[in-house]
């Protein structure tokens, strides 16, 4: 039998979790679950990895078959939104495993990708709408998309969305949704601007934490290397990648010309290696990504944004090339490997310039990240902050509205039979 049995589920949605081998809910699931199932509006806070689509997932979809009703053209019955391409098709996948044997409609709208067809697939209505805020706007301004018969509205990764001025979008979208409804808000960190909105679109939620926020996994090993400059950083990062060359690694970079041109090096150099960002197409960021969670490239360089919907068990390595300028950043970085229960190692570069954002840091986190070499500048050391971009990555238009580690800071891969984060 399986835990999910007790959580009160219909025998489809058991069903589908037993072939997809899901037996045990991860602490998220299993409170915020129960809370959605009664009706009730969902403030759930949990690291990356812990499960949460399947947290508002599961009882969206439990909810929506006691609704057998055909949509109108152009409406929705739920709508999810995301703020990349990547975490909506994921959320879509991880829908459809539930819906498979259901009448139940999932509907796909990014950027990056023909309007036009979309267009036409929403002309015959859908049950679950899943969407990036850039590219909603552009079909309601079209009129191509009705929200009224929304019932369910969740809000994932909703502090990313407040970081990228998704605000304003879901300043328009809301008043357009149909009422009385369920809404569900799903976040790794809360911060103040959160809390706000948390109070503006929740109606007496309940709030369900399973972690402090800015806090990782417990299985993820973290360290910083201490480099005397930025140069140093190439010849780090090619001889830490050299120890495992068959392990799946993640690296980050600050900008999006910073990650191509790290990608091109690593190439030159023989590593199969692979970047996403705002600059490329949906395409190329989904065959990228295809080609990471095959194996066929074991490098991929990626800025933030276009990482978070990153959902790949077997990420055995993150390494941050740069450091974040926004500390919860790292969290959600760090947060793309140990997924759902496995081990994995997150690894720092730290320019003499950085030591403030590394403090930064450990601050949120309350922790001294182990140094793996180097030493920290012992006098501040100015930086030029870069320009923080909006909407990088998903198309969107906005108009103002422990494991042992060796000498270098690397662990070997241990395997995991984890539960996949859903």
């Amino acid at each position: 039998m399986s835990e999910f049995d007790t959580l009160g589920l219909k025998p489809k949605l058991t069903e589908a979790l037993d072939r997809a081998n899901l037996k045990t809910p991860t602490p998220i699931q299993a409170k915020a679950v129960p809370l959605a199932l009664a009706g009730h509006d969902v403030l759930g806070l949990a690291q990356t990895g812990t499960g949460k689509t399947l947290a508002f997932g599961l009882p969206l979809v439990d909810h929506l078959l006691d609704m057998p009703e055909r949509p109108a053209a152009k409406t929705a019955k739920a709508l999810i939104l995301a703020p990349t391409r990547e975490l909506v098709n994921q959320i879509a996948d991880s829908l459809r495993m539930l819906t498979k044997n259901t009448n139940l409609r999932v509907t796909v709208v990014v950027g990056g990708q023909s309007i036009n067809k979309q267009i036409h697939q929403l002309q015959r209505g859908t049950d679950i709408l899943v969407a990036t805020p850039g590219r909603l706007i552009d079909l309601m301004d079209r009129r191509s998309v009705l929200l009224s018969q929304v019932r369910h509205l969740v809000l994932d990764e909703a502090d990313q969305m407040l970081d990228m001025g998704f605000i304003h979008a879901l300043r328009k979208i809301a008043p357009k949704l149909g009422t009385p409804r369920q809404t569900m808000l799903f976040s790794a960190t809360m911060p103040k601007q959160m809390e706000d909105l948390s109070k503006a679109y929740l109606t007496n939620p309940k709030k369900v934490q399973v972690s402090p926020p800015g806090k990782a996994a417990d299985k993820i090993t973290q360290s910083v290397h201490h480099l005397g400059s930025k140069a140093e950083k190439q010849s780090k990062l090619r001889e830490i990648l050299s120890k495992d060359m068959d392990a799946l690694t993640l690296v980050f970079s600050r900008t999006k010309h910073g990650a191509e041109k790290l990608m091109k090096g690593l190439v030159a150099d023989g590593f199969n290696a692979a970047s996403i960002h705002g600059n490329k197409s949906q395409g190329q960021r989904d065959r990228a990504i295809k080609a990471f969670r095959d194996g066929t490239i074991t490098v991929l360089v990626a800025t933030d944004v276009a990482a978070r919907g990153i959902d790949i068990p077997g990420v055995a390595y993150v390494v941050n090339y740069d450091l974040p300028e926004v500390p919860d950043n790292y969290v959600h970085r760090i947060g793309r490997t140990a997924r759902a229960g496995r081990e994995g190692e997150a690894i720092a570069f730290c320019a003499p310039d950085e030591a403030d954002l590394l403090r930064q840091i450990e601050k949120l986190m309350k922790i001294s990240v182990p140094v793996a070499s180097g030493t920290a500048p012992t006098e501040p050391v100015a930086r030029k902050s870069a320009p923080r971009g909006r909407g990088q990555g998903n198309g969107a238009r906005f108009n103002g509205s422990k494991p042992k580690s060796n000498s270098n800071g690397r662990r070997r891969r241990r395997g995991g039979g984890a539960q996949k984060a859903a």
